[in-house]
């Protein structure tokens, strides 16, 4: 449901100012004046970029939410109220952020608020996936299986993303020491060799003139090259946190050969994952899809979720808008199509992903078999291209001295 800002003024003529969920602009002002409110300004609340995923919790990790879901879940499962063990997490919990956040919660909650209404005050540390399902675990009194699933998803995306991680980790750390090792032996290394060479008047070969050529061209401009840079690197930094920024960042991404697969493969695991469990938890289709296209994890992959959540509007099925929309695989279409026909679409969701968790388990490994090869070819470019820069002239300098 989309917010609105808002200011008014009450029947005293004081001037009041906020936000609200509501279907539109219309029922934005009728709530307002429901509540004993003149409306003054009521405008559309522009919305946080998508795509976020269910990484950066604001200070709260992954892990520290999955233990608090589990004490949470636990501690209600034994009878007790939500202030009491809201109260027990407070003293037990380590994370300053999320011990702080329960503190604001038990205050809302005794002046009336509900847990949903407490937790959605806190978007950085609760997740749109965790606060729908709250919801929708309230609303239908079946709050202790719902923070089951939610113990599910977020210890299933924690384990995708450390796999991935894991599997990138060491092509990252072995780039950055070649780039290291590559500005060490053009800065210090080639430039003494070269002038031993000039001075015996060798000619320089191919390797060691480009090298030299570098090296020159680092001296004379090093300055316009570290701060072009730091510009180009400020820049990169802020455009990725704008909604188009991070739309290109995500759709090269898919674009990769190797990581691209992987991505999307993750993203239908994710997508099916969370789709079942949000059916399975009366979250109804359309909130259900505006949920996913925030929580997938990639902007390209949202804005198609932004595609079918319009043709649902329109009354179609899901499988159809799918049909039409990118990146999504054969199976994972023709899988939904018959759950709706037969009626067993949460059944479905559930092989989808169990399949694609398979599939992304197997392509990680295939990664990581794949880049060590790549890896292993660079870095002996690079220590036979400085080899012969440095030995060639070498051999010419024995041949001079003998």
């Amino acid at each position: 449901m989309p917010k609105f800002s808002y200011s008014a003024y009450t029947a005293s003529g004081t001037s009041v100012s906020g936000t609200m969920e509501a279907e539109s602009r219309q029922h934005c002002m009728e709530i307002l004046g429901a509540k004993g409110y003149i409306p003054n300004k009521v405008t559309r609340a522009r919305e946080k970029a998508k795509g976020g995923g269910m990484g950066g919790f604001g200070g709260v990790r992954a892990k520290d939410l999955i233990l608090y879901t589990k004490q949470f879940s636990t501690m209600l499962r034994a009878g007790l109220s939500i202030l009491e063990l809201l109260r027990v997490l407070e003293e037990q919990t380590e994370n300053a952020r999320l011990r702080e956040t329960i503190a604001l919660m038990s205050q809302d909650i005794r002046e009336g608020s509900s847990l949903y209404g407490s937790m959605r005050k806190h978007p950085r540390v609760f997740p749109p996936i965790y606060l729908s399902m709250i919801k929708a675990g309230e609303m239908s009194g079946a709050l202790s299986d719902v923070l089951d699933r939610l113990i599910y998803i977020i210890s299933h995306e924690h384990k995708v993303k450390n796999d991935i991680k894991g599997a990138l980790s060491y092509p990252i750390i072995v780039i950055l020491a070649l780039v290291i090792a590559f500005f060490v032996l053009l800065t210090f290394v080639v430039p003494k060799f070269v002038r031993i060479f000039e001075s015996a008047k060798i000619d320089l070969p191919i390797p060691t003139q480009i090298c030299f050529t570098l090296y020159k061209f680092l001296l004379a401009y090093w300055a316009p090259c570290l701060f072009g840079c730091i510009g180009l690197g400020v820049f990169l930094y802020f455009y990725m946190k704008s909604p188009q920024g991070k739309y290109t960042r995500d759709w090269l991404f898919l674009k990769f050969p190797l990581l691209g697969p992987l991505f999307v493969k993750g993203a239908m695991s994710r997508f099916a994952s969370i789709f079942a469990i949000l059916q399975s938890s009366g979250v109804t289709v359309l909130e259900s899809m505006r949920i996913l296209s925030g929580t997938i994890g990639n902007a390209a992959i949202a804005r198609e979720f932004d595609k079918i959540r319009e043709s649902l509007e329109e009354g179609r099925g899901i499988s159809a808008p799918l049909r039409k929309a990118r990146y999504f695989t054969p199976m994972t279409i023709n899988m939904i199509a018959i759950g709706e026909e037969s009626g067993n679409l949460e059944e479905m969701l559930r092989e989808i992903s169990r399949h694609y968790d398979e599939e992304v388990e197997y392509a990680v490994g295939r990664l990581a078999e794949a880049i060590t090869p790549i890896l292993t070819i660079g870095l002996a470019a690079v220590v036979g291209f400085f080899a012969l820069a440095i030995f060639l002239p070498m051999w010419d300098l024995a041949k001079v001295i003998k």
